[in-house]
Order: structure tokens, then C-alpha cells, then sequence
């Protein structure tokens, strides 16, 4: 018998699904930006703004979009789930 679980897409975070490309470093380089500078704009940690920007974190639905504001762009601008 199938796995009805089959049918639904992998939970975001997870091993399968992987993590979102983005073009943060990129935007702050283009204002000459710290990482630490840009952390303090978007109220996190310089950890926080490193480990998405090496992919090694995905930023909350909250986080993405003071980064789309901050940056004055869409949030798919900035971030590619790779579903496109």
C-alpha cells in the first residue's frame, strides 16, 4: 500500500528540501555594507545575517520581509526557493 504522506510536498528545512538561494551578501556589498551594520538594521544578530547568506539558514517569513523592505525589492527578488 502507498504512503498517502507521498502525496504532500517535503516541510521547508528539511534534509529533502533543502535550503533558499538568495542575493543578500550581494545587496550589502552594493551599499558596502558590514555584515554587522546590515545586522543591526534588520535587528538581528551578525551570526544570523552570515548563516543566511552562506545558506546555511533560511530567514523566518517576518525576517524576509524586513529584508525586502530594507532593500526596497520583492521577497522572490531576494530570495529563490528554487522553484522557478
Amino acid at each position: 500500500m502507498e504512503s498517502h504522506h507521498s502525496q504532500y510536498p517535503p516541510i521547508a528545512g528539511s534534509r529533502q528540501y533543502g535550503r533558499m538561494k538568495n542575493r543578500l551578501r550581494v545587496l550589502r556589498a552594493e551599499r558596502e555594507w558590514s555584515q554587522a551594520e546590515l545586522a543591526v538594521r534588520l535587528d538581528v544578530s551578525r551570526q544570523a545575517v552570515n548563516a543566511i547568506e552562506t545558506g546555511k539558514h533560511d530567514p523566518s517569513l517576518g525576517l524576509a520581509f524586513r529584508i525586502a523592505r530594507l532593500f526596497a525589492m520583492p521577497v522572490e527578488e531576494i530570495f529563490d526557493d528554487g522553484e522557478h
